[in-house]
């Protein structure tokens, strides 16, 4: 039976509509971060800064980062708290050989687990409720700053309205595919929650960088909306607390955390698979935005593919071009002011392989959520 011409001319219109909704999508909302261009302050306050940084059976990664942390060059008042989670390991004598060096560092040790609350909101909050100072900046034991300025650089963002600031939180570039993938992973996250802070709608940050004000984690009684599920400490957190007036962004690549990315497939599938579990639980209006996005980012190649085969190959391609060179443009200027740039040759292949990465964590979304934390 043959398929009459008015479907494929369907299919082709269905295609140009998802191609102007991605054209959207990169021209009026990704294009901030891609032209975006920090603000020239010309008085700078430095104010006490709380680290607050949680781990469990974290002794390799703390010998290897902390210090990364504590030789940061910042002259004002800080402190450096690490919450050593029922840790089994040599974790505590780690620390405590720290502290004869560093007097400004401080560990809580916990020793039972926290009933009805999973995942590490609960030594989080430990850690945040000990802090001396109202200024928080958050990492994670298996993070480094990429400079000696990150603590100055994070805090440099504060002004009189803003209480939280996202920063980038990186990994370390290696050999292979694997490793390339999630750092385009890494990017294209950032590229939307940058953008969307950018564009007054901020909806998550990562725990790897991320700093608010103490007082805000008090005035909305900090996890306790979100305690019975083990994610979500950075980006449901901030999905509840964060508006286009109290929220900044700090993309300078001094001001980057850096983490050993996953290497095996199974441990990176893993992560994301936890990390997915949590996007359920965004505002209605941002599950919309980034639902749209994300469908027509799926629905993209297979109608290119229907078009070119059953209509006028010719013109499918032109259509898909508009968007190639407009995705072309903002990805090379955003992956540059992200240190990414090495991946921007190899970002249709990326593009592309973000269908079948829909295909493998969206599924995701509506799973139970694991009951533990890493």
């Amino acid at each position: 039976m043959m398929i009459p011409q008015s479907i494929w001319d369907f299919v082709f219109i269905i295609f140009c509509i998802v191609i102007l909704i991605q054209v959207c999508y990169y021209a009026f909302l990704f294009s901030r971060l891609a032209l975006y261009k920090p603000r020239t302050k010309n008085v700078t306050v430095e104010h006490p800064v709380s680290i607050v940084i949680c781990a469990r059976d974290e002794a390799d990664n703390i010998v290897r980062n902390l210090p990364g942390v504590l030789l940061q060059q910042y002259k004002t008042t800080h402190e450096i708290i690490v919450v050593n989670d029922n840790s089994v390991d040599e974790s505590k004598y780690i620390l405590d050989e720290f502290r004869k060096s560093f007097k400004n560092l401080n560990h809580i040790e916990l020793t039972q687990e926290a009933k009805l609350i999973v995942g590490k909101k609960f030594p989080l909050s430990m850690g945040i409720k000990s802090a001396k100072y109202e200024t928080l900046l958050l990492t994670d034991a298996d993070c480094v700053p990429a400079s000696e300025f990150w603590m100055q650089k994070i805090q440099e963002a504060y002004d009189d309205t803003t209480e939280i600031v996202l920063g980038y939180g990186a990994y370390h570039k290696k050999p292979g595919l694997l490793n390339k993938l999630i750092r385009f992973e890494t990017f294209h996250t950032a590229l939307q929650y940058f953008s969307y802070a950018l564009a007054g709608m901020p909806y998550m940050g990562v725990g790897r960088n991320l700093s608010y004000k103490r007082d805000v984690f008090l005035r909305n009684k900090g996890f306790s909306s979100i305690n019975q599920i083990p994610s979500g400490d950075d980006d449901l957190f901030i999905n509840q607390v964060a508006n286009k007036r109290n929220t900044a962004i700090v993309i300078d690549p001094e001001a980057h955390t850096l983490s050993e990315p996953k290497r095996t497939w199974k441990d990176w599938s893993k992560q994301k698979f936890r990390h997915y579990t949590t996007s359920k639980y965004y505002k209605p209006k941002h599950k919309f935005w980034l639902g749209l996005y994300s469908f027509t980012s799926f629905m993209l190649y297979p109608l290119l593919a229907v078009s070119i085969i059953f209509f006028n190959w010719w013109l499918p391609l032109a259509v898909y071009g508009v968007r190639f060179i407009i995705q072309a443009i903002i990805y090379y200027s955003t992956m540059k002011k992200l240190n990414e740039k090495d991946l921007w040759p190899l970002f249709l292949f990326f593009d592309i392989w973000m269908f079948f990465y829909y295909i493998f964590f969206v599924p995701a979304i509506w799973k139970k959520p694991q009951k533990n934390w890493d």
